[in-house]
């Protein structure tokens, strides 16, 4: 559907990420960031999900000048708490305790650097997810499963954790980890990509 006009690096190795942009009919090529991820004291999830996103970018930008570089970075959060992955299944039990019956925000922040081309964007989108009710055997079977671990929040709409969302007011890629339609409209808006 769409061809880059600059080699395009993700600087992610999501698989949902990576996933989005295939199914655009993108080629690009797979850079991680290797990043610290530690919110800054008092940092909003918007701003720190931007400046994930932002550093992610610039670190494998100044290596790839002639690349459309996209970074992404998603935060889970509950009345501005950032919830980021579970270092154990204590701590992904004791999140999904906590989000489940309230609405919670996920927010990706995601930034488009280009050194040559003079383009840095760094824009973030808001999604609200609403969580049901389940009881803690039920939520402890799902973080025992594994599909929590390695995940903001301790799950994924996309898969096992489907179950637990009651609701999405918003952009549903954006809880997966990818803001599709506000990423597509930068690359537009920056001439970046042709219509096949």
């Amino acid at each position: 559907m769409f061809t880059a006009c600059c080699p395009l690096i993700l600087a992610s190795t999501s698989p949902r990420r990576k996933e989005y942009l295939a199914q655009l009919g993108l080629k690009y090529q797979i850079i991680p960031a290797s990043i610290d991820e530690t919110p800054e004291p008092g940092e909003l999830p918007q701003q720190f999900s931007r400046r994930m996103a932002a550093s992610k970018a610039k670190q494998i930008a100044d290596d790839h000048p002639d690349s459309c570089v996209i970074a992404a970075d998603t935060v889970v959060a509950l009345d501005h708490y950032i919830f980021g992955k579970p270092r154990d299944k204590r701590e992904a039990l004791t999140m999904l305790m906590s989000l489940q019956g309230r609405t919670h925000a996920v927010t990706t922040g995601f930034a488009l650097l280009s050194r040559n081309r003079n383009i840095e964007e760094v824009a973030s989108v808001t999604t609200e997810v609403t969580f049901g009710i389940f009881t803690e055997t039920i939520l402890q079977a799902y973080v025992n499963s594994g599909d929590p671990m390695d995940k903001a929040g301790a799950y994924g709409i996309q898969g096992k954790g489907s179950f637990l969302v009651q609701s999405v007011t918003g952009s549903c890629s954006n809880v997966v980890g990818l803001p599709i339609h506000a990423v597509v409209q930068s690359l537009l808006r920056h001439g970046l990509l042709n219509i096949c």
